[in-house]
This record gives C-alpha cells, structure tokens and sequence, in this order.
C-alpha cells in the first residue's frame, strides 16, 4: 500500500480541476491582455476566476488579485505594506511561515523595521504538549500599545501543528490600534469557511496546491481601503498590481479548485476529522507516551496532526523507513527540506524531543481509514513489545 499523509505541503490535482486547465491548455492560448478575441476571451475567463474566488470570501473582484501562490502573496503584503505605510516595527510570531519570517528578516537587516514576537499562551498542563502553541491575545495587545499603527503578520492556521488563530479577535484588536492586518490563510482557507466582510483583515494569503489545484497559482486579498504598490514591476497586468503574463490555466484550476472545495467542504470536513481523531485514538491505545504537539484535539486544523513518537534509537530514520514502507509524511514545513536545522515551530514550543521522532501526518479528501490503520501497524513494527500496549499485527495486514 501506498499512503500520502504530506497533504499540507501539497496535494493531488483534482480531475476536475485537471479538466478545466487541459481545455484551457489546448484551446484557450490567448493572452489576457491583447485586445483580440483570442486576448478577450482568455480576459473573460480571468475575470470569472476572480468573481468565484471574490464571491465565496464576500468581497469584491477588484479586492482579489492572482500570484504565483502563498510565498509571492505573502512577500508582497509585507514587503510592499511597509513601504505604503511607513511601518517600522512589526508584530509577528516564531511560529510563522518561513514566506513571512524571512520576508520580515530581510527587512530587519536592511534597517527598515524593527521586530516584536508575540507570547505563546504557557500550556495548562506543563507535562503534557497539548494546547502549546497558541497566541497570547493579552501580550498582542500590550506590545500594539507600545507599536500603535504596526504591521501585524499572524497566520491564521500552522502549517505543522495546526494550530487556528482567533482571527477575528486578532482583527478588533488590529482595528482599535489602527495596525495593518496580514494573515496567511494557506492551510486554512477552503477548509473553513470565511467571510471576509466580518473579519477585520487587510491582506490574506492563499496558494491552489493546498486545496487540490495546480501549483504555481494563488491569489492575494487586498481590502479596498488599503492601497500599495506592486512587488513585481514589468506590466500593467491585474490592475497595474502585479506585472506579468497571467497564467490562465493556473488561475481557472485555482477557481475550480476553489468552487469545488467550498460545494463539498462540510463532507469533506468531516471525512478528514473522522481521519485525524481516528489516528490520534489508535495511537493513543496502541503506543506508550506517544504524545501530540499543538491543540491537536482542541482548535486545531482537522487535517493535520503532528505526532511525537515514542523514543527510538532510529528516530532521525522515522521518515526514512516511512517513506521505505510506501508512506510519505514530513517533519514540517516543506519549503525546509534539505536544511539539517530543525522545526523553528517545534523548537518554539520548548518540548523535549530528544530522541523522539517529531512527524506531521496531513490528510485530504482522498484518504481512507485503512491507510490510517496501516499507518499504525506500521509505526508499532518500528518498536519492541514493551512499548507497545496491544499485541503487534503485522502491517500487511491491512495492506
């Protein structure tokens, strides 16, 4: 058996999705911005992509605006809302995406901003790693008393441990101190609804590849009211704010991806939540000491878990045998991979993981509960008998 559980760092193409794009590949070469037909009717397509995508957020077309995905979008809210507004000090968190840690990195080191990290919420029960990981709303505020009109930059859902910010409670605060709100909703968004009207945000992020569209698409929500430059000159393309041919088929596989996520998103909700608390009951009644880092059964994402296994001499070859049994699993974000250094997430979290395999498991719509369950066969045949609470079955036998 073959089991992909690495759905937070991308996932499967959709057919449906894949349909749409081949008929725009093969039949629909025009440029968007030739005046035409052949550029007329590649623009009308564009701009119904848009309406889905604006319709679904209830916000305006002219609010959405296409990249390349969730590290441009990103990249582009912060760097170009500091120039706009004159910020110098940003409000972030150790827990955010490299797209948005380094992007605040760079402009610390060219003398542009200064850096503030929001707390971390200390954990109820200092044993255990449950609830570690959320933001500590009280010390947000205090440093927006001392930074009135900063950038706030806190991403909505944690791309390892899943933990969900209270977005809306984030943004009243944002508002009363008159700061500038960008979150990135990569992980979160067409997993949740959200209505962009009851949210007070400025910029969000999103990339197609999250949620079963193509890679090298996604969009940026800039609230009306705000306005700022482009990041990427060389074009008059989306309005003036992003230079650059539109990738057509990329954008109508972004909006179908898009529409189909949001038709099915209560099933497939529940589908992947059934996954996820399945897996954490079984490891639960099966391992000795495995524990979950984040809120991994209170406000957390349902399609990703980050698991802390029990402690192993072959714990830095987890992956490896994983990934030598036909399972693919990571121990973060993707866009680390390669680097010796570990989780910046983890290490936030101050949990003793020596000799402890640390493994993200996400799920998506085309998972199964017997990939789960050979999941767990297979992590118990990696420990002795005196770790483990039930007797061994043999992995194949789910296979």
């Amino acid at each position: 058996m073959n089991v992909y559980f690495d759905n937070a760092a991308t996932t499967a193409l959709d057919a449906e999705v894949l349909k749409e794009m081949v008929k725009v590949l093969e039949g629909k070469h025009g440029n968007p911005s030739s005046i035409h037909s052949f550029g007329r009717e590649a623009k009308a397509m564009v701009e119904k992509a848009r309406k889905t995508i604006a319709h679904h957020l209830n916000v305006s077309p002219s609010e959405i605006f296409f990249t390349s995905g969730g590290t441009e979008a990103d990249n582009m809210a912060i760097r170009c809302a500091v120039d706009e507004y004159k910020i110098k000090h940003i409000i972030s968190s150790p827990l955010e995406h490299h797209a948005v840690l380094h992007s605040i990195e760079d402009l610390v080191h060219k003398g542009k901003v200064t850096v503030g990290h929001v707390k971390l919420k200390e954990n109820a029960r200092p044993d255990e790693s449950f609830g570690r990981g959320h933001i500590d709303l009280l010390d947000l505020e205090k440093q927006l008393q001392e930074h009135p009109h900063a950038l706030v930059s806190l991403m909505h859902a944690n791309n390892e441990i899943g933990n969900i910010l209270p977005i809306e409670e984030v943004g009243e605060l944002c508002k009363k101190y008159n700061a500038v709100f960008h979150s990135d909703t990569v992980q979160s968004i067409c997993h949740y609804p959200i209505d962009l009207q009851k949210i007070h945000v400025d910029f969000i992020a999103a990339a197609a590849h999250k949620f079963h569209g193509p890679k090298g698409s996604g969009f940026i929500y800039i609230k009306g009211s705000r306005k700022i430059a482009p990041l990427i000159h060389g074009g008059g393309q989306e309005r003036n704010m992003r230079g650059g041919t539109e990738n057509v088929a990329g954008i109508i596989g972004l909006a179908k991806a898009f529409e189909l996520a949001h038709i099915h998103m209560k099933e497939h909700a529940d589908h992947i939540q059934h996954l996820k608390t399945h897996l954490i009951n079984r490891l639960e009644e099966e391992l000795k000491g495995v524990k979950f880092n984040g809120d991994a059964k209170g406000n957390s994402l349902y399609t990703v878990l980050n698991v802390m296994l029990p402690e192993t001499d072959d714990y830095e070859m987890m992956l490896m045998k994983l990934d030598m049994d036909g399972i693919a699993a990571s121990a973060g974000s993707a866009c680390s991979s390669g680097s010796n250094v570990g989780s910046h997430v983890i290490a936030s979290l101050g949990v003793n993981i020596d000799r402890r395999p640390v493994i993200r498991f996400s799920f998506s719509k085309y998972n199964t509960i017997a990939e789960v369950d050979f999941l767990v066969e297979t992590l118990k045949s990696y420990y002795p008998a005196d770790i483990l609470k039930k007797s061994a079955v043999s992995k194949n036998a789910v296979n």
